[in-house]
């Protein structure tokens, strides 16, 4: 792997302003740099760059990061390949890669690593095998398209993977949830007789496996179980592959299947992913507006689609921003995809796209279908049925035009509507103003110490020896980044140091909200060491209450006696603080 210590060294030597501004012209604006966002279409600059913070974020669309992060999402590459991207403009070279084995043995194994191996033994095993072969070329698939997805095959054995890894009883390996391990103690490979299809992260890491029976059988299709490393709610398959084709066509083809994005891909349209054998999620849709300003959901025209269908419109609506746009698409009966497309080729496919039924029209028949507009009783039911909705629909100008298309079905006014639906008037939002939010005194923590990493030498290390793994992230998110600054040599990291610190791992979501946050509405510099000393004080008393009661706990099982001279100091000390209103 690339050593953190040339990671972090990196990123002092790259200006994230100068970077940014070579692909989207930034202007001064106070004490950062602004412009329109280069993840998705608008007007008025949100898109803002911090020079001293080393970060980057949109008011807009949310979207933030460091300089590795911008590289990443705007030019589709992985991890590693930011990294030489990086390496190449500061004239520095990047080390070898050093062996895992000199990482402390406290950590958690190396699920990434032994993904990737498992990910090079089933593609090898694809290549030896004439049946997986023959299934691939079946379906139309070639070589170059195999390689591309990484496309692997799973013998029909119990332990192919006790041939492909030195310990087949490791834990790790049913950590990544390649084998499992049954009641009777014995240990067997997940996937078996399955064509494999390798799910890859942003970062360009093998996270999870989907497979595919090749003759009959159930499940037809099998993914990996959520693991530290997968949570399918939040990613989708052939986003690494597709990111050159969402550049260009500005529009990501979500389809059903690992077998209709690679056929897709094979007949020139790049631009198609999949959900995991889940519904669409809010979190899917944000990250693909992220990468597209318009997205097309492309289902099986069957009542089973259209269900899928309607699951992504309900997940969509508080994702959708102005100027982006749904739409759906309903294939033919029997076709999906991949048939589609081979039988009719790539341009009648794009043309299906471009005449997308668009997310409003889609809304309005669909209730319409399950109401009898014939009657008042329908109308009135259909008025109700899309209240709901309408007031999970962030856009106010989408939601305004699809209130009027509702009240011309309807023969409601567009004021009735609004108002039986309970809408509020349709008002641009001034500029945000300081939030009054009652934060926790972890993330009152969290934000003191992104904003001020200094602070981190003062705070008593004591403070922190309560936190265990059953408290909130945020408790633990506060321990790793106190320990994360304390580590690095330099005296004050940046934002971006400690944020690529946390990459991949639990703390890396609640740190980047909170330092998007402080890009909005910093902490006033004034403030900080009173409330610094507030915070101090609350965990010293938090500590004080535990130990009182560990103290206590004591007492009650051995009595006075069964303390320590020091543990009676302190338990009397702590009396009489409880005594003085003090604990």
């Amino acid at each position: 792997m690339i050593p953190e210590s040339f990671i972090q060294e990196l990123l002092l030597r790259i200006d994230i302003v100068d970077l940014i501004d070579g692909y989207v012209p930034l202007k001064k604006a106070g004490a950062n740099y602004v412009a329109c966002c280069p993840f998705h279409n608008e007007k008025t600059p949100s898109f803002t760059v911090s020079s001293s913070k080393q970060f980057y974020h949109c008011f807009g669309c949310g979207a933030h990061g460091t300089a590795i992060g911008f590289l990443m999402e705007y030019s589709g590459i992985g991890f590693v390949d930011a990294l030489k991207e990086l390496a190449n403009r500061a004239g520095v070279p990047i080390p070898q890669e050093e062996e895992r084995a000199r990482r402390d043995k406290r950590e958690l194994p190396d699920l990434a690593g032994i993904m990737a191996a498992a990910a090079r033994y089933y593609y090898k095993q694809m290549t030896c095998s004439e049946r997986a072969i023959a299934y691939l070329k079946s379906r139309g698939l070639q070589g170059d398209i195999v390689k591309k997805f990484g496309i692997g095959y799973a013998p029909d054995k119990w332990r192919n993977l006790d041939g492909a890894f030195e310990d087949y009883a490791d834990p790790a390996l049913q950590a990544a949830g390649l084998v499992i391990r049954n009641e009777q103690g014995r240990f067997y490979d997940r996937f078996r007789d399955r064509i494999m299809f390798p799910i890859i992260n942003q970062k360009g890491e093998v996270i999870a496996f989907g497979g595919r029976i090749l003759d009959g059988g159930e499940p037809k299709y099998l993914n990996s179980p959520e693991t530290p490393l997968f949570e399918k709610g939040r990613e989708v398959y052939g986003l690494p592959q597709a990111r050159a084709a969402l550049r260009e066509k500005n529009t990501v083809i979500v389809v059903e299947g690992y077998m209709d994005v690679i056929a897709l891909s094979q007949h020139g349209v790049g631009n198609a992913v999949a959900t995991l054998g889940t519904a669409t999620t809010l979190n899917h849709v944000q990250k693909l507006f992220r990468q597209a300003g318009r997205v097309v959901f492309c289902f099986d025209g069957d009542g089973a689609g259209r269900k899928a269908a309607w699951k992504a419109l309900e997940n969509s609506l508080e994702a959708l921003p102005e100027q982006k746009s749904i739409g759906f698409v309903f294939l033919p009966d029997p076709e999906d995809p991949d048939s589609f497309i081979r039988a009719h080729g790539k341009e009648a496919f794009e043309r299906l796209i471009a005449q997308a039924t668009p997310l409003s029209e889609f809304l309005l028949r669909e209730l319409a279908s399950h109401s009898d507009m014939g009657s008042a009783e329908g109308r009135a039911a259909l008025v109700s049925k899309a209240n709901p909705l309408l007031n999970r629909l962030r856009s106010p100008l989408l939601r305004l035009q699809i209130v009027k298309r509702l009240a011309e079905t309807s023969g409601f006014s567009t004021q009735e509507i609004e108002r039986l639906c309970g809408l509020r008037p349709i008002v641009r939002p001034s500029p945000p103003k300081a939030p009054r939010r009652a934060y926790s005194v972890w993330r009152r923590l969290l934000r003191l110490l992104l904003q001020k990493p200094e602070l981190a030498h003062r705070l008593p290390p004591e403070l922190l020896d309560g936190v265990s793994p059953d408290l909130p992230e945020e408790a633990r998110a506060t321990k790793r980044l106190h320990e994360t600054i304390l580590a690095i040599a330099q005296t004050i990291p940046s934002y971006a140091m400690l944020l690529e610190k946390s990459r991949g791992d639990g703390s890396e979501p609640v740190l980047r909200e909170i330092a998007a946050e402080l890009m909005e509405i910093p902490l006033v510099e004034e403030d900080i060491e009173t409330e610094f000393a507030g915070v101090v004080e609350c965990l010293t008393e938090a500590g004080r209450k535990r130990d009182f009661e560990t103290l206590q706990k004591k007492v009650a099982r051995l009595g006075i006696a069964g303390l320590t001279s020091e543990e009676k100091e302190d338990y009397l000390m702590l009396i009489s603080r409880k005594n003085d209103r003090k604990l």
